[in-house]
């Protein structure tokens, strides 16, 4: 006969009501089996998709500042043909702008150059004579809108489909429904290549309301890209694991008591990752055991390439270990700062230069290297910007933001290679045709990763949320 005292058998039918309700959090809902059971232990233990996907691994390009589409992608004849000349009215019906009634004048530079590529023909700017030579590997998508007029509005958005902060990132909601493919590494890591953290900072890698081991780990440029890593000197690998067994039982406790305290889950889980990435984080960031030739493609030996080549380099390591979302957040384009990011205003020819200098080269190495070592099938690419730019700009040599109508694009795993969808108008103002939300894009993206948007579902308030917040479609066109 059981002997337990009547407060320990109201504590633990307590205990059990309160696991019925906390499973209502958990993937799918519903009551507890083996496997729900095991993500209490271990939120991050793997997860099968709704159905086979097609790549293991997104890489989330972030051009920061947002670049001129038009300057790179977009070849406009029009626009080059009317430079000079006030915006035709006509371009403008249904958009609200701060040209209107006014006499900006459109503008084209003197020195762009564009020239078609591969059997696609698609076409690249003399800005990007590197990644020109994959344009058989790309789907563009020449229609994507979206909403906000500021940076740091339109940057949300397009992390988290949502324009307040308090919303899962995308890579959050991938971690969450798919869990961890390396238990010695984060899910879900971020990288810059700035000395300072990117724009409006962890709230674009946040989980939002989705349970906090499911936030993305940022990673800072440099030799030490994980503070505090290292145990300190005094403090031996067996000291080290009974503190961290002691918490464990402390932490243990008190989840008993508290079932529904996400952050303390979260906090255990972290203790027991960072003891393992001791070992597992330094190695995967190692680029000293990169061979001469992969750090010359990256463009390691050069000023004007280096610091974002080392990025991009962690992110393949990064994706070989199985980390399933690697958002990469570009910085400044030389080291003293100047030009922080792609936000051109003026002196558009100087900025884009040296922007699309430090870009090109690491990327179609990224994309080359993906594919020489079997791993470009499995893994996404997308080059995503916060809007695009506009055919004019207000100080006669730059161009002023646009949510009207940009190019974005995806690469490798599950894509049809060599196509483009949508189209802007003939001075690249707005969209025609059928357009591409933030929404619709991240669909996409969770398509590819075997899941679909609809069921990619929690419970928060009471309401079933989803990535896609109240609307998206798959872009069944551009997925091979």
């Amino acid at each position: 006969m059981n002997n337990q005292s009547r407060r320990d058998f109201l504590r633990n039918a307590g205990l059990g009501l309160g696991g019925v309700a906390m499973s209502g959090y958990l993937p799918g809902g519903g009551f507890f089996s083996a496997a729900t059971a095991a993500e209490l232990v271990d939120p991050l233990t793997p997860k099968s998709p709704h159905f086979p996907a097609k790549v293991k691994t997104v890489i989330w390009l972030h051009m920061d500042g947002a670049p001129s589409t038009l300057d790179l992608f977009d070849y406009k004849p029009e626009l080059q043909k009317l430079a000079g000349k006030p915006i035709p009215e006509s371009f403008l019906k249904g958009i609200k702008t701060s040209t209107q009634g006014g006499i900006t004048k459109l503008f084209w530079s003197e020195k762009r150059t564009f020239k078609q590529y591969g059997d696609s023909g698609a076409y690249f700017s003399d800005l990007l004579p590197n990644l020109s030579a994959h344009a058989d590997k790309i789907a563009f998508i020449k229609s994507s809108v979206t909403v906000g007029a500021t940076h740091d509005i339109s940057i949300l958005k397009l992390n988290t489909g949502d324009v307040n902060p308090g919303r899962p990132s995308l890579g959050a909601w991938i971690s969450y429904q798919l869990g961890s493919a390396n238990k010695d590494l984060p899910s879900y890591v971020v990288l810059y290549n700035d000395k300072q953290e990117p724009r409006a900072g962890s709230v674009n890698w946040s989980s939002g309301f989705l349970p906090a081991v499911y936030q993305g780990v940022a990673f800072r440029p440099g030799d030490s890209p994980i503070l505090n890593l290292e145990r300190p000197g005094y403090m031996g690998a067996k000291e080290q694991r009974n503190s961290l067994d002691l918490l464990a039982r402390l932490n243990g406790q008190r989840g008993a008591r508290y079932t529904e305290d996400t952050e303390l889950i979260a906090r255990t889980r972290s203790y027991d990752l960072a003891d393992r990435m001791q070992t597992s984080a330094p190695e995967a960031v190692d680029l000293t055991k990169e061979t001469d030739a992969t750090r010359e493609a990256y463009g390691l030996n050069d000023e004007a390439t280096k610091s974002y080549g080392e990025t991009l380099l962690r992110a393949r390591r990064l994706t070989e270990r199985g980390v399933r979302f690697i958002q990469v957040v570009s910085g400044p384009a030389v080291a003293d700062g100047d030009f922080r990011n792609w936000d051109a205003h003026s002196k558009l020819e100087d900025n884009h230069s040296k922007n699309a200098r430090m870009v090109d080269k690491p990327i179609a190495a990224l994309l080359a290297d993906l594919k020489d070592r079997g791993l470009l099938d499995t893994t996404l690419v997308v080059w995503a910007s916060e809007f695009g730019r506009t055919p004019w700009g207000e100080s006669g040599d730059g161009r002023d933001h646009n949510a009207w109508g940009y190019t974005q694009w995806m690469a490798a795993g599950g894509v049809k290679a060599g196509s483009t969808f949508g189209a802007t108008d003939e001075i690249g103002v707005q969209s025609v045709g059928k357009t591409v939300d933030t929404y619709d894009l991240h669909a996409t993206v969770l398509n590819l990763m075997g899941l679909d948007h609809l069921k990619t579902t929690f419970l928060h308030d009471g309401r079933s949320e989803r990535p896609t917040v109240v609307y998206g479609e798959v872009i069944k066109d551009l997925i091979g």
